[in-house]
C-alpha cells in the first residue's frame, strides 16, 4: 500500500506534467484545445478557447450508462465531443492529454474523436 508521502509525490509529478504541457499547448477560437480529464470511474473532455478563456463544449461519461466498461465510455465521450465540435463548425483541435499517458482510455477517446471527424 502506498504511503501518504508517495501519493503526494505522485500528485506533484502529475501536476508538473500538466503545467509543462499547458505551457506549450494553447487553443484559439479556430483551433481550440481538447482537454481530457480522467477520474477513477469517469472521463471528461472539453473544448477550450484559451485566447478568450471560454469553454466551447464539454462532455462527460457520468451521464452514460454504468453498464459500459471504462474504455467503451471513453469512446462514447470522444464521439460526442466530435459531434459537438462539428455542430460549432470546429474541425481541427489541439490535443491536451493533461499529463496522462497516451494509452488506454485517453487513446480510446482520441481515436473516437478522430473517427468523428476531428483532426489533431
Amino acid at each position: 500500500m502506498a504511503t501518504k508521502i508517495q501519493l503526494q509525490d505522485k500528485a506533484k509529478r502529475l501536476a508538473r506534467r500538466r503545467f509543462s504541457i499547458q505551457a506549450k499547448v494553447r487553443g484559439t477560437a479556430e483551433r481550440p484545445r481538447l482537454v481530457v480529464f480522467r477520474s477513477n470511474a469517469d472521463i471528461y473532455a472539453q473544448l477550450v478557447d484559451d485566447a478568450n478563456g471560454f469553454t466551447l463544449a464539454s462532455v462527460g461519461s457520468i451521464k452514460i450508462a454504468d453498464k459500459l466498461k471504462k474504455g467503451e465510455k471513453s469512446s462514447v465521450v470522444g464521439k460526442q465531443i466530435a459531434i459537438l465540435a462539428r455542430d460549432k463548425g470546429i474541425t481541427t483541435v489541439v490535443f491536451d492529454r493533461n499529463g496522462y499517458l497516451y494509452h488506454g482510455r485517453v487513446k480510446a477517446l482520441a481515436d473516437a474523436a478522430r473517427e468523428g471527424g476531428l483532426k489533431f
